[in-house]
């Protein structure tokens, strides 16, 4: 098939969350993280699932591609990788470790011979592609933009402005200098996974004090504009084994947590020190950034972007009157940044149709048809609805009163981290029992993670302090609902809020709205559809599995609802996989940075 219009695929890979996306014409077409289909958390790899999946959908071609976008340079990445490589501080065994990684040239080979791709190939910095990623999508004429994360090739965070199709970054931070890297560092400390566990730490925050606020700001040195410093006494960053030092654990005066190991308040007061440091030093910053860029709207992408409790704070007390983050902030959003600045650099335009993103539903979606056969071929008992919806929607909506949990699997995949009523495990938000339940019986994690209310657009200002969209999980707000809502209410009274909209999810609007005619609640808890460790579920049969080894009560796959109590005997066997290991991408204790 031959497709007319500027089509160009975007890629980030070979780091952490590898990511694919197609752009025609400026629009996004498809875009999907390799995690999904490989079933490996975090996947570094080459997407070339995601990248088949991308053209297959658009019933396009190789060669209707006019170029391929790549999220950063390779050459400026190897010099920071050589640069560690060869610090003085390395043993001579590590070194030799580290330099036997590193082949110049060998992404450009890999798109080229494992993806097939002859033609034009767009580097652009990863800095410039996450700051892309939030300016072209935001729908503001004009903006601040602000990056932060872990490392690109040398940036750690990144000031800049956008004007139009015209995007400039103004000051760059260059690692180890990096607010990621410190709460990453912070992360491993308390015990979790780096580059995964850093939401955990900020769903822990609000249980502890802010008694370590004055060992934070020893980490680190502000500065009075862009610039900041980390004391890097207290980091190892090169090493294989940890982040940090000796020295942090003689300042906090604790030894490190072991994975899976019991809290204490000690390790919640940390947890809550390091979310204030954060907090208030991005203050610092985005204020800085207004006196340079005095607009009324900031952009913000970076893994650092992710942390929505930072981001409610920023709006609220911060110097801008409009907030956009990137929904797919961290590096899986590269690939739509680069993509993006690749259509501008070739058409010299922006898109004719400029609008902020509305949602992410950019994935896979598979039909009726394509359920049946899998249930079918699984001699698996299910409720068929097809061809009447309205009798589907009531037949959740009667669960979910009753207090079920629902397994949601319809439509297209979200893409970013955040399952956003396609791929999502539903609840009665007022249960009293319901968090806990699902975190030990369902999800299979650990007891403080909070739950997301998704909430009707128009009924918002009734049960929460917004008062603007938040189609993505992506700030929080105080809980002021007249309903008692304890399993999406944090210990803090905060909760990070989707509001959902007909025209963008239609039949998840229509099930909040008929669970709202049945109970009064026009709120629902959404979680993502998948236990702990592994990707939220990209197929049906991926559905179907995680029902089979959770505790979920009701599976609804598209048309067709399973309920628990009509398994299989055979299946039940397969319980007894709930605690199986799962591979990811990310060690325990140290960030990738090769």
């Amino acid at each position: 098939m031959t497709t007319s219009g500027l089509n160009v695929l975007g890629i980030s890979a070979f780091f952490h969350d590898s990511a694919c996306c197609l752009l025609r014409d400026g629009e996004v077409v498809a875009a999907a993280e390799e995690e999904r289909f490989s079933r490996r958390k975090h996947d570094p790899g080459l997407p070339w699932r995601a990248f088949r999946f991308c053209l297959e959908s658009a019933g396009m071609a190789l060669s209707d591609l006019d170029a391929v976008a790549y999220y950063e340079d390779p050459v400026k990445k190897l010099g920071r990788q050589l640069w560690m490589a060869l610090h003085p501080s390395l043993p001579e065994t590590r070194r030799r470790s580290l330099l036997g990684r590193l082949e110049v040239g060998d992404v450009e080979r890999q798109l080229r011979s494992d993806l097939g791709w002859e033609g034009p190939i767009d580097r652009f910095d990863h800095h410039q592609s996450h700051a892309a990623s939030a300016y072209y999508f935001s729908g503001f004429d004009d903006a601040a933009i602000l990056t932060v994360d872990g490392v690109g090739e040398w940036a750690t965070t990144t000031f800049g402005r956008g004007a139009g199709a015209d995007l400039e970054l103004l000051e760059e931070v260059h690692f180890p200098d990096s607010v990621g890297m410190l709460y990453s560092t912070i992360t491993a400390y308390l015990g979790f996974k780096v580059n995964s566990g850093e939401f955990k730490v900020m769903g822990l925050a609000p249980y502890g004090r802010p008694r370590y606020v004055r060992q934070m700001q020893r980490l680190i040195d502000p500065g009075s504009r862009g610039q900041f410093r980390l004391a890097l006494e207290y980091f190892d960053f090169i090493g294989a084994e940890r982040m940090y030092s000796d020295r942090l654990v003689e300042l906090f005066g604790q030894p490190p947590l072991r994975p899976e190991s019991e809290m204490d308040q000690f390790h919640k007061d940390v947890a809550r020190s390091l979310q204030v440091l954060l907090e208030e030093l991005l203050l610092r910053k985005v204020r800085y950034l207004h006196e340079r860029v005095p607009s009324a709207n900031l952009c913000m992408a970076g893994g650092v972007a992710l942390n929505c409790v930072a981001n409610g704070r920023l709006l609220r007390e911060g110097p801008f009157d409009r907030l956009f983050v990137q929904p797919a902030a961290s590096d899986s959003g590269g690939s739509l940044g680069a993509a993006m600045l690749s259509h501008v650099q070739r058409s010299g335009q922006l898109p004719r149709r400029r609008e902020r993103m509305a949602h992410v539903y950019l994935g896979p979606r598979y039909g009726p048809s394509e359920v049946s056969e899998l249930l079918a071929a699984s001699d698996v008992e299910a409720l068929d609805f097809r061809g009447d919806e309205d009798a589907l929607l009531e037949a959740v909506a009667e669960r979910l009163a009753a207090g079920k949990v629902i397994g949601w699997f319809h439509g297209r995949m979200e893409f970013g981290p955040r399952a956003l009523g396609s791929r999502s495990i539903l609840a009665d938000p007022r249960g009293p029992e319901m968090r806990d339940r699902i975190n030990a019986l369902v999800k299979k994690r650990e007891a403080f993670r909070p739950f997301a209310p998704a909430v009707l657009l128009d009924r918002m200002g009734e049960h929460f302090e917004l008062d603007h969209p938040s189609p993505f999980m992506l700030e929080t707000c105080q809980v002021r609902s007249p309903l008692h809502l304890p399993a999406i209410t944090h210990v803090d009274g905060s909760a990070r809020v989707q509001t959902v909209e007909a025209r963008h999810s239609p039949r998840f609007a229509a099930l909040i709205e008929r669970f709202a005619q049945r109970t009064g609640c026009p709120i629902l808890l959404n979680t993502s559809f998948n236990l702990r460790g592994e990707p939220i579920v990209c197929t049906p049969v991926d559905a179907l599995k995680t029902f089979i080894r959770s505790r979920i009560d009701t599976l609804v796959l598209e048309d067709f609802v399973l309920d628990r109590e009509t398994m299989p005997p055979l299946w039940e066997p397969f319980l007894e996989l709930e605690d199986a290991p799962t591979e990811s991408a990310i060690t325990h204790e140290v960030y990738t940075l090769f």
